[in-house]
């Protein structure tokens, strides 16, 4: 129906831009000059540019010449994932790639990495890398001469599992390797410091924080390490790491949306847990067969992955719907198709179990009433799905 009341609940997937990001833009859009002439219009794009670096770099605690803007996460990924890495003026080869299993597609395709030198590192039911794994494996590499780039996300996607990146990170460091991290969902939902993190790249996504869509970057955690080799080539565009002209409306967008998230700090986060919390507590009060998969780890605050036995996704997507209410199945990045997760998989969830599963993700524009009308949908039940004993949080 035209007009009717719609609920949000997929910020995971996109948040809904930010008013400051928004203005942002709009100014940005009247700076006619290109960021990389010299001229006095040139240079007023180069400003909005480096001020939106800025902003970044300080979301996360670096350095804005340690910042390069990319058309989004993936691009950001693929550039970061490479064999060659340039640590203290000197380039490096890496022999594998390892790789959380239940990593984000565009960290599992493995970026500049030949297929056969990429491993896959396990998860625990609760989707938590086992940082004693990874050292084992590093020290058997080690032991080879081989030495890897690894990579583990900041927090899934999906079920929200945050990982231990600084116990993660001292594994890989005591073996020479390097750790690239996935941090597209952590800002405005966890603190989130690269240096605090040990990862020596991160990457970031501003549509996740309420800025605009198709720009993220990719950020070092010091000047030392760089990335080798350009993967977009051509001109000299941010500092000779991602060639082609910088899209300023957008850098500028992401910039403010970085700064408005800095500036909630961790009452943000505090809101959203209460929001999620909310949510889970009326779920089971209404369906006590409701399954919370992750809920044994530590979770994004603002995450919920769930299911009810026997409603398959798909259906209960549509149903939601309908209602007005936007949820997901889980990542967004599939074409728009309902796919089973193999991040469930990977869990060791029964695949009819998981065939079920729906994310609620908050974002800043979040409230109870949203929450609500969510739980809403669960009121009446259909009498006939077969009643199951309630489940243990996977």
């Amino acid at each position: 129906m035209a007009g009717a009341q719609r609920t949000y609940l997929d910020h995971n997937a996109t948040s809904a831009l930010r008013p400051e990001a928004r203005a942002a833009m709009v100014a940005a859009l009247d700076a006619v000059g290109n960021a990389s002439s010299v001229h006095a219009e040139g240079r007023a794009a180069r400003a909005l540019v480096e001020a939106a670096r800025e902003g970044v770099a300080a979301l996360v605690g670096a350095k804005p010449a340690n910042v390069v803007f990319t058309a989004g996460g993936s691009e950001a990924a693929a550039l970061a994932l490479t064999p060659r890495i340039e640590m203290g003026g000197t380039v490096r080869t890496f022999d594998r790639l390892l790789v959380s299993v239940t990593e984000h597609a565009c960290i599992l395709a493995g970026g500049r990495f030949a297929a056969h030198s990429i491993e896959i590192l396990p998860v625990d039911p609760r989707g938590v890398v086992d940082a004693a794994g990874v050292a084992a494996r590093l020290a058997d590499l080690a032991a080879r001469g081989l030495r890897a780039v690894v990579a583990v996300q900041a927090a899934n996607n999906e079920t929200g599992v945050v990982q231990d990146l600084a116990a993660i990170a001292a594994a890989v460091h005591a073996h020479q390797g390097i750790l690239v991290c996935d941090a597209v969902q952590a800002p405005g939902r966890i603190g989130f410091d690269l240096k605090a993190s040990g990862a020596d790249f991160a990457i970031l996504s501003a549509h996740k924080l309420g800025g605009p869509q198709g720009v993220g970057a990719l950020v070092a955690a010091t000047g030392s390490v760089r990335v080798a080799d350009p993967l977009v080539r051509g001109g000299g565009q941010e500092r000779g790491m991602r060639a082609g002209t910088e899209n300023v409306p957008a850098i500028a967008g992401f910039g403010a949306a970085a700064r408005a998230v800095r500036g909630e700090g961790a009452e943000a986060h505090g809101r959203l847990a209460t929001l999620r919390d909310a949510f889970e507590t009326g779920l089971r009060q209404r369906r006590s067969d409701a399954v919370i998969f992750g809920a044994g780890a530590g979770r994004l605050p603002n995450t919920s992955l769930y299911a009810i036995p026997g409603r398959a996704a798909e259906v209960e997507l549509m149903r939601l719907d309908l209602a007005g209410i936007a949820l997901s199945s889980g990542s967004a990045c599939s074409s728009g198709k309902v796919r089973a997760s193999h991040v469930l998989a990977a869990m060791g969830i029964e695949a009819d179990l998981a065939r079920c599963a729906l994310r609620l993700s908050l974002g800043w524009t979040s409230t109870i009433e949203d929450v609500n009308r969510c739980l809403g949908a669960y009121e009446n039940r259909d009498d006939t799905l077969s009643e199951r004993p309630g489940r243990a949080a996977a």
